[in-house]
């Protein structure tokens, strides 16, 4: 039984999340929504405030937060403790179909992550290319390969210069024409699509008829033309100057000795295996600096949280090894026997990985807090009792048959019959000290969050304890201890006694 709880233990640790912290935020739903050029009176007027409204008859939420400012607002729907993100999601996207918002406004929900969801970031480096082109090549190749990845939630961006077709118009050339502005405007936007046309057979054939109107460079948009003139059309090249520029800078990324880049970061999904989708992405900027990026773009890592989550599981490694080794050699030095003390430091490991199994089972994930607070101690003290009380019995039945004759004796129900009584009382200390643990089960918001793990992983490890302790000991005593049992004196613990 222990070997295969070992195994599943084994694979259950190998597969499991290990996080550096826990998540300690609630399940939340935020809107953002976008109307250029408007204040932010006008945008907490007509959009803000109708979400926040439609959003009261929300279920299990615990409130309702915004941030409004030029052009953009932001919509936070915090819910309850256990809350699922689907539950919560169709409840705003439903309420969302009810608003009535101004033109052109698009309210967007964002992708289910947490505060603890940032796993990787990157650069974009060139030497020949500036960081307008560099946006270009995010926005349009970098984001859309990322966001394929397995468990990446969002893409965010910061730095460079967004690309734009700018049209630079002379006046005295709309005065010549007879032109104005808003003409010029329409007729580059309406220019700028594709249109579907109908089917014409002919010997056999079908040819489908289409317009295609979009737009590929400057000279395409310099070519639109905006009306006739007795015959001769006016294009947009006769009264504007077209170039490409950049949108209006609101902000600017900086690395080291470039004070001009852009940086992405790589946003995972709450509740994904962070070490599994950074093994996704890692693959994908691979291929993407090897096959199709420009030879002279290259995204180097500037964060990645799988050095974070080697250092945690490093640090909590060296702690559970170095905890098993103190006490291995703490109980050697006072049972003086090397069987026994097998016997009792086996159970550790075991009662780790069943813990691991069960963590594994419940969806729930590791992290330094709630590895790093088992105490070995209390782990093994339930089979400290259990070796010593069937240790010192067979002292007993040594002294009493004489060691030639003990040795030959079965022993199968001298140990149950001892292992009976003491299991009783091993299974309620047990049970006291699992039960001592209630209060931070009953832990909420981000106390529980935080702590509820610990509380989980101490108890899954007591309950494999005490099932080893009640199950495989005896089994090993009976197998190590069948020869050769003599207590000794310790004088170490004699003098202590002694002494005090």
């Amino acid at each position: 039984m222990g070997g295969y709880f070992s195994v599943a233990g084994f694979i259950s640790f190998k597969n499991m999340p290990i996080e550096a912290f826990p998540d300690v935020t609630n399940t939340q739903i935020v809107i953002i929504t976008q109307w250029n050029g408007r204040s932010a009176e006008e945008v907490e007027r007509f959009v803000t405030t109708p979400i926040e409204l439609a959003m009261s008859p929300v279920q299990k939420k615990t409130s309702v937060r915004s941030t409004t400012m030029f052009g953009l607002s932001i919509v936070k729907i915090l819910f309850d403790d256990g809350v699922d993100d689907t539950f919560a999601r169709n409840q705003v996207n439903n309420q969302l179909r009810t608003i009535s918002l101004p033109d052109e406004v698009d309210p967007e929900v964002q992708p289910p992550y947490g505060p603890t969801g940032e796993i990787f970031r990157y650069t974009l480096e060139s030497k020949t290319k500036d960081s307008r082109k560099l946006l270009t090549l995010q926005n349009w190749v970098i984001d859309r390969a990322l966001r394929g990845v397995p468990g990446v939630a969002d893409i965010n961006v910061f730095g460079g210069q967004d690309k734009v077709f700018e049209l630079s118009i002379d006046p005295r050339a709309l005065d010549k024409y007879n032109l104005t502005p808003l003409q010029v405007y329409d007729a580059v936007t309406k220019s700028n699509l594709n249109v579907g046309g109908d089917v014409i057979e002919k010997n056999g054939q079908a040819y489908v008829v289409r317009g295609i109107g979009l737009v590929k460079s400057v000279a395409d948009i310099g070519n639109i033309t905006i009306q006739n003139d007795s015959g001769n059309p006016v294009l947009v090249k006769n009264v504007a100057e077209v170039h490409e520029s950049s949108m209006p800078r609101v902000g600017q990324a900086a690395l080291n000795n470039h004070d001009d880049t852009v940086e992405g970061i790589v946003v995972m999904r709450k509740g994904e295996n962070p070490r599994e989708v950074l093994v996704g992405v890692k693959a994908k900027i691979k291929e993407l600096n090897e096959k199709v990026l420009p030879k002279d773009v290259k995204m180097v890592t500037f964060y990645d949280r799988d050095n974070l989550m080697d250092f945690t599981t490093h640090t909590v490694m060296h702690n559970l090894i170095e905890g098993i080794v103190l006490v291995t050699v703490i109980v050697l030095i006072f049972m003086a026997d090397w069987r026994t003390t097998l016997i009792v430091s086996i159970i550790i490991p075991l009662s780790l990985l069943f813990a691991f199994l069960c963590l594994k089972l419940a969806g729930m994930s590791a992290n330094l807090l709630s590895l790093g607070a088992v105490d070995f101690g209390i782990i093994i003290d339930g089979a400290v009792v259990m070796v010593e009380g069937l240790f010192v019995m067979l002292d007993h039945k040594a002294h009493k048959y004489g060691t030639e004759k003990f040795n030959k004796l079965a022993k199968g129900g001298w140990i149950k019959q001892t292992g009976t009584g003491l299991g009783k009382a091993i299974f309620f200390s047990k049970l006291i000290i699992i039960t001592s643990l209630i209060p931070i089960f009953s832990f909420q918001k981000v106390e529980g969050k935080m702590f509820s793990p610990l509380a989980f992983t101490l108890g899954f490890a007591l309950m494999g304890a005490l099932i080893f302790t009640l199950t495989l000991v005896p089994v090993l005593s009976h197998i190590l201890l069948n020869k050769n049992v003599r207590k000794k004196t310790i004088r170490l613990l004699t003098f202590g006694i002694e002494l005090f």
